[in-house]
Order: C-alpha cells, then structure tokens, then sequence
C-alpha cells in the first residue's frame, strides 16, 4: 500500500487540483492550494498540502452559494475525492505532521462554523474525519491522527454535552498504545493452560493478530502470513513472532480453531476478559493488527492488512 500511495502522489498533487463540472446551480470547483512551484520533492509537497490543503476552501472570506445540497459551494461528491486526497496525504507524512494538520483542520473548520453554521462545512467534514479515519472499514484508518480531532472535538462549544462526551471517549481510546509508544503488557494463556505475558515474547518483531475463529477476515490473514515467503522465512529465523490473540469468552470455539493455526504461531487467549473489558486495546473491530520491534514500541497500530504485509516483505527485499 505504501508503495501505491508514493506513486499516486504525483497524480494527487499534479493533476487532484483540476475541478469538475458543476451540476447545481451555484457550486464551484473545490478551490484547490498548490505547492509552491520550487518546492520538486513529492514528500515535501505532500508535507505542504497536509497543512494547507483546506485553506481556501475554509477561507472565511469566501463568497459561495448557500444551497444546502452544496458544501462550502462545493458539490459533497467532490469533496469527499478531495478529502480521500488529503488523507492519502497524510498517509506519506510523519505521524506527527499528521497529527498536527488534524488539529489544524479543525481550527479552519470551526473558524467556519463560527462565521456561519449554515455553511454546513462543520459538520460535513466531521462526518468525513470519522469515516476515513476512524470507521474500522475504512483503508486509511489512523487512530493517532483521528485522535486529535475527536479530542478537539469534546471541547467544542458547537456541540451538546452527549457529543462532546462520546468524542472524548473516542480520544481517550484512540491514546491507547499510539504508535511510538510501549504497548500494554498483557497475559495470555496458551492451549494447555501455560501463562505467557506480551513482555516474554522475545522476537526483532512481534505481529500482535486479534482473532476470531470463524472470522472470514481472520482466515484471509491467517493465509495470507502462511503463503507470503519473506514473512514465512521472517518466522522460521525466529526474526518476527505472530502473537495470535483471542479476547472473547468462547474457550471451546478457540480451541476447535488450533488445527487451523499455525504451531510455530503464539496462539492464545486473553483468560481475564481484560484486554477488551479493562480496555488496555482499544479493539473494535476484529481483525485488529499491531505491529511491534523488538522493545514492544508500536510501529502500526489497527493496521491495515495490505500494509502489515507490505511492511515485512519490504523488510526483507
């Protein structure tokens, strides 16, 4: 997936800035920001669009129809591809240039809200953090970078009391094991009722797999770990260990599941109910992929599968 993204960089930042037809009376093209035109390097235009993207679209002086079929004049259709842009942006930039340029998002958009709430580019554009960021389906999911906003969010003067406090809850989950940090220990039992911990699992690289049995997703993983070489030859070397972790209460439907995976695996269960319930991972969807080094600092966090398999397979390459 990285590699896909490096290569539609130039795509996004050349050609993403051309507009559509409108087709209801009064929309405009979304008014697009370019890179200044010394500035060659793909990384340092995507660092650039990352934090000024929006601003002429949430420039508070702009004069656009109000129809409320339109955002910001802007049709929601093409907002929404813009909007897969940046995050596409951001999925190239470092973590903490992601996490700003949230945080500066939401300052241009409540500066929005505050000269007009009928502009409607407040709350479209919550709609569209949650689902590009934090919906557990979608492809470009960021917890870390989905936290800031959410955190602005539950401080926000422009929502009730409920909102606010369902978006602090959010932020307080998305701070779970952010990546950069040391992940929560945690024990497991195996199949015959040893007691492991996260801390004694010694590898270069620990691939942290939150399981179901009879999970589809899971199964998709399971065979896509075994058939991929560089990640194969990775555990055979003892170089990456897979930490395959059941966290529900259904002991018998794991167990019927050990045929299915793999012995050199460490496959286990979660026998205090705590991981979910002490909510030590903020685990909400299953399949959910970690990625740790050797010192249990995160790497990728409720990664996506595509870019877990990338990761190794570029480790070894």
């Amino acid at each position: 997936m990285r590699k896909l993204l490096i290569l539609l960089i130039p795509v996004i930042l050349v050609f993403g800035c051309k507009g559509h037809g409108s087709e209801e009376v009064g929309a405009v093209s979304f008014p697009v920001v370019m890179p200044p035109a010394m500035m060659d390097s793909p990384q340092d235009r995507a660092d650039f669009l990352a934090m000024h993207y929006w601003d002429a679209f949430t420039d508070t002086s702009r004069a656009y129809s109000m129809d409320t079929s339109l955002v910001g004049g802007v049709r929601k259709t093409e907002l929404e591809q813009k909007f897969a842009d940046w995050v596409s942006c951001l999925n190239i930039v470092q973590m903490p240039l992601a996490m700003k340029a949230a945080g500066n998002l939401f300052s241009k958009v409540l500066a929005c809200e505050a000269k007009d709430s009928s502009s409607t580019i407040f709350e479209n554009i919550n709609e569209l953090v949650y689902k590009y960021l934090y919906d557990p389906n979608s492809p470009f999911r960021n917890e870390d970078v989905y936290g800031v906003y959410a955190s602005r969010l539950s401080s926000c003067d422009h929502l009730d009391s409920l909102v606010r406090e369902r978006y602090g809850r959010e932020a307080r989950m998305c701070a779970l094991n952010r990546v950069g940090t040391r992940a929560t220990d945690f024990r497991f039992s195996d199949k015959n009722g040893r007691m492991h911990s996260l801390y004694s699992v010694k590898a270069d690289w620990i691939l942290l797999f939150f399981s179901n049995p009879g999970c589809q997703a899971c199964m998709e993983i399971i065979e896509g770990l075994k058939s991929t070489d560089e990640i194969s030859m990775m555990i055979r070397s003892g170089e990456l260990a897979v930490l395959n972790i059941y966290i529900d209460e259904d002991i018998e439907a794991w167990r019927s599941y050990m045929p299915v995976y793999p012995k050199e695996w460490y496959n286990g269960f979660d026998p205090d109910y705590v991981i979910r319930t002490d909510e030590l991972y903020n685990v909400r969807a299953i399949p959910s992929l970690y990625v740790l080094d050797s010192q249990k600092n995160v790497i990728m966090k409720d990664a996506v599968p595509d870019k877990v398999f990338s990761f190794f397979c570029n480790l070894v390459n």
